[in-house]
């Protein structure tokens, strides 16, 4: 993760931090680090390279291949929706990701034998979310989704 300046928190910026989802993907990120680098970091210095202005997207090409970082930045995300999935219901919901070199794919979640999330994935070498509260909105969306998929089919997700 780079140490880019991350301008200071705002009340938004707070609100959207303490949401369950957003709180659930700092508690992943802040389990990969081993060394110890990231513990004096807030929330928001952490997540600051999952937010990318308009701006910042327009700079990056139409076409291009999705570097790691972006890479480990999609799967943390994806892997957090996975947990929240789990912390909501039980039921562990674990991303498997197919993705192409050029930054297109598919991901999906299930929950037993029920594929409780399927979602296409494009121009992930621009992914990121303009604000904190996009980044919030996005994952509990996400994570909403699937358990209304789980409520409707219970037997099927339990089997």
């Amino acid at each position: 993760m780079s140490d880019a300046a991350v301008s200071p928190a705002v009340p938004e910026d707070e609100a959207a931090l303490a949401t369950p989802f957003v709180k659930c993907l700092v508690r992943l990120i802040r389990a990969q680090d081993c060394h110890g680098s990231w513990e004096g970091k807030r929330d928001a210095e952490l997540l600051g390279d999952f937010i990318i202005t308009k701006e910042q997207r327009r700079a990056i090409p139409i076409i291009g291949d999705p570097d790691p970082d972006v890479l480990w930045r999609l799967d943390k995300f994806y892997a957090a929706v996975g947990l929240a999935i789990e912390e909501r219901c039980g039921l562990m919901a674990s991303p498997m990701m197919e993705m192409s070199h050029e930054g297109f794919g598919r991901v999906l979640f299930t929950a037993g034998r029920l594929v409780v999330l399927s979602k296409t994935l494009r121009d992930v070498h621009r992914f990121g979310f303009e604000t904190f509260w996009k980044l919030a909105a996005a994952g509990t969306k996400l994570v909403g989704d699937a358990i209304a998929a789980i409520d409707a089919y219970p037997e099927v997700a339990r089997a």
